[in-house]
């Protein structure tokens, strides 16, 4: 994939990725590395340039736009609230929610910890949401998006502004939904270390997929970053272990 046809170089080239239907899978990989314009190809944000992208087993330029669309949530790191009332944004994901669903939904993305600090669902919001913190904006933004009830789930660093404690919890939250696939984008290996699968993307490329056990001890991209983010503890590892993936092999 490219930008732009007479762009010199691809932004992503050579995926070949199978993401099962209800799983949970975690993007990793440093700023620049592809992400955000890999999960972008999902929702046709923009098409792939060679290749193909299949939703269900289907192209998805062959999918009706809105349709496509309807069924896929996705959360940006920094996304948009507008003046009015919580209920009316959050509503923006669902207008028929009934309070129950929309309480529901607050419960989910940890937005029922400050809800009542706001004023409730009936509280004011500034414009672009300047009544409440970049956290609170960004679980307000996932409350919304979950509203929708998506096939497709994508959080793109969308939790960035949250402690890792609010991170875990909304995360929790989110395995107990059914017949929903989830795409965690992160920068933080804690944010995507339960998946079921973790991708590590760098320069656009797959530099490996596995569990993040597997990861450890077999690709040096993804042991960098843990090395970088966990104390050696968590981290599980001798090392004679580390020098071992570090280097190219595998226990």
């Amino acid at each position: 994939f490219k930008y732009r046809a007479d762009a010199a170089e691809d932004v992503l080239e050579h995926i070949d990725l199978r993401i099962e239907s209800g799983s949970t899978v975690g993007i990793l990989g440093g700023t620049g590395s592809g992400k955000s314009s890999l999960v972008q190809l999902i929702a046709r944000l923009y098409d792939a340039t060679e290749g193909a992208v299949l939703v269900g087993g289907r192209d998805v330029r062959d999918y009706d736009l809105a349709t496509l669309r309807d069924a896929v949530g996705i959360v940006l790191q920094k996304n948009v609230l507008f003046t009015g009332t919580v209920r009316e944004n959050l509503q923006w994901g669902n207008p028929q929610a009934s309070d129950d669903e929309l309480l529901a939904a607050c419960r989910a993305a940890c937005v029922d910890e400050f809800l009542d600090r706001i004023g409730g669902l009936d509280g004011e919001l500034g414009q672009g949401g300047a009544g409440v913190s970049g956290g609170q904006k960004q679980r307000l933004c996932i409350a919304r998006t979950l509203l929708k009830h998506p096939r497709v789930l994508i959080f793109d660093d969308s939790t960035s502004a949250v402690d890792m404690a609010i991170d875990a919890k909304i995360r929790e939250h989110i395995a107990r939904i059914s017949d929903t696939t989830v795409l965690i984008i992160a920068q933080r290996i804690a944010s995507v270390m339960d998946a079921d699968r973790i991708v590590v993307l760098d320069d656009g490329r797959v530099h490996g997929v596995g569990t993040h056990e597997e990861l450890l001890r077999s690709c040096p991209a993804y042991l960098e970053i843990a090395q970088s983010q966990l104390s050696a503890e968590e981290l599980g590892l001798t090392q004679e272990e580390i020098a071992a993936v570090m280097e190219g092999g595998e226990r």
